[in-house]
């Protein structure tokens, strides 16, 4: 049984008024979903104050209001008052974001400690990384979950993500879940936001990896400079057994200087000095999937290893799934069949079909990472590259012109369409682009409809072209400014592709 005092255990807090022996049947922190017995945390969100529901908490039976000791929407004499009629009681705790991690965490008995919970964060590699990891530990048998921007994978049941790092009380759930279930792992993208709003607190890392710091993540909701960022990223560290860290990445010696002080640390790159290094990189197809070959240098294994994935960037990724894997024990025989099969939703995801060309779907929806992309897969592509893109509506134009001016340069025949275009109308972000793509010498054609779009691109495919579908990658909607539907670009591709494979049969 929970009670009051049970989930408060350990955290900073002073009773307001009632008794904290009651029993707690839920912790919610939506008022909308208060029943009775329920202990409502009042968090202080960005668009909404939870401490502006209580009254309605009260009045849906909840047993205990957990409120932030520095909110000034209630007074305490009307709190105890309030409280006092409904016999409920009413606690206060210095942050109540803290506070819902941790009654939460209690709740559910603590589940981070039943697993090997895998945590990686950095800018860029995060949900690449997750799933190489969950591959592998996967081919060495051991059942694992997985929390991240593309989905949620409990038990093996695929579930659509909402955000990278949920809500502590939801993440404390889906882990419970996965422990109830069996699953002896879980990897998780630990985002900056997830750190420095404490989504991830209450839990223990098995391993702490963090791939990489990039400008990103600036702005009103989310941090105010790089240094806060940064900041957000190492709290990882306090909560971690065992450092994982890219040694080449420009934020290295800061980040080390970090985590070494909270655990033991292992590095990996290709550049600097590490623990786990990559040697005589070379391109490579192996069983129809393009990546990347490479000798592996590491405390636990010195194999070859090829990754299903091109890039350097990618080698870096498999680098840290490595690592991880090193440090849990997984033998090498997994880390090899996990990282020559391995399959991200979105993410260079290669689409199979009959035909003499490839088709791959990827998340590329700016100027740096459609360019790195197309710089990758140009090394791999003997015939064209056909690049198809669109961008979003309601988003700044300035992407729209670098993207087209990107893919002008970079592609042979580029195909503008519609991306989610919001509350904006399609052709004037495709006027947009073409502004970007003017400055270049590049081959284009206009099709707002992004399933006739893809549609055309197989249509033009040859042998030995390269087919890239970019920009909304794992996303599984487009959003119109009066509707939104369902829409899947590796899903749309397939279907076309079947077709073409029937005709050809």
């Amino acid at each position: 049984m929970n009670t009051l005092k049970s989930l408060a255990e350990g955290l900073e807090y002073d009773i307001i008024c009632g008794p904290d022996t009651m029993e707690i049947t839920s912790v919610v922190y939506d008022s909308r979903k208060v029943t009775s017995g329920s202990l409502f945390v009042c968090v202080c969100g960005f668009v909404s104050d939870g401490h502006r529901y209580i009254s309605q908490a009260l009045d849906k039976g909840a047993s205990a209001i957990l409120i932030q000791g520095s909110q000034d929407i209630l007074t305490v004499p009307d709190l105890i008052k309030m409280a006092s009629a409904k016999n409920a009681a009413v606690l206060s705790t210095p942050d109540t974001r803290r506070g819902l991690a941790h009654v939460s965490a209690a709740f559910f008995a603590h589940p981070s400690k039943k697993l090997n919970l895998l945590g990686i964060t950095g800018t860029k590699g995060k949900t690449t990384t997750s799933y190489m990891v969950r591959d592998i530990f996967e081919k060495a048998g051991r059942s694992t979950g997985l929390v991240g921007t593309v989905s949620n994978i409990v038990a093996g049941e695929v579930r659509q993500a909402e955000r990278t790092t949920p809500e502590s009380y939801d993440l404390q759930k889906l882990l419970y879940e996965m422990a109830q279930k069996n699953s002896d792992s879980c990897v998780m993208e630990v985002s900056s936001q997830g750190l420095m709003l404490d989504r991830a607190y209450g839990c223990r890392f098995t391993v702490g990896a963090f791939t990489n710091l990039y400008h990103d993540h600036i702005g009103e909701h989310e941090h105010a400079n790089m240094k806060e960022y940064l900041e957000a990223k190492l709290l990882l560290f306090d909560q971690s057994e065992t450092g994982v860290i890219n040694a080449d990445a420009d934020s290295f010696e800061k980040v080390m200087e970090y985590a070494q002080q909270r655990c033991p640390v292992f590095t990996y790159g290709i550049d600097n000095p590490c623990s786990v290094r990559a040697v005589q990189i070379r391109k490579d197809i192996q069983n129809g999937k393009i990546g990347t070959a490479f000798v592996l240098i590491s405390p636990w294994y010195n194999e070859s290893v090829f990754v299903a994935m091109p890039g350097k960037f990618n080698v870096y990724n498999a680098l840290c799934a490595i690592s991880v894997a090193g440090v849990c024990g997984i033998p090498f025989e997994a880390v090899r069949e996990g990282l020559a099969g391995v399959s991200v939703p979105g993410r260079l995801q290669m689409v199979p079909h009959k035909g003499p060309f490839t088709v791959l779907v990827d998340y590329a929806h700016n100027a740096a990472s459609l360019e790195n992309l197309l710089d990758t897969l140009r090394e791999y592509c003997s015939g064209r590259l056909i690049t198809l893109f669109g961008c979003g509506g309601d988003r700044a134009k300035s992407r729209r012109y670098e993207m087209g001016e990107v893919s002008g340069k970079r592609s042979d025949l580029t195909i503008i369409t519609s991306d989610n275009p919001r509350s904006e109308n399609p052709m004037d972000i495709i006027a947009d682009i073409l502004v970007g793509l003017a400055k270049t010498e590049g081959t284009y054609l206009l099709e707002p409809d992004r399933k006739a779009a893809i549609s055309l691109a197989l249509s033009l495919a040859q042998k030995d072209d390269f087919v890239i579908i970019a920009g909304k990658g794992h996303e599984n909607y487009q959003i119109f400014r009066d509707q939104t539907i369902h829409f899947d670009d590796a899903e749309t591709a397939a279907e076309l592709l079947s077709v073409m494979d029937q005709k050809r049969d």
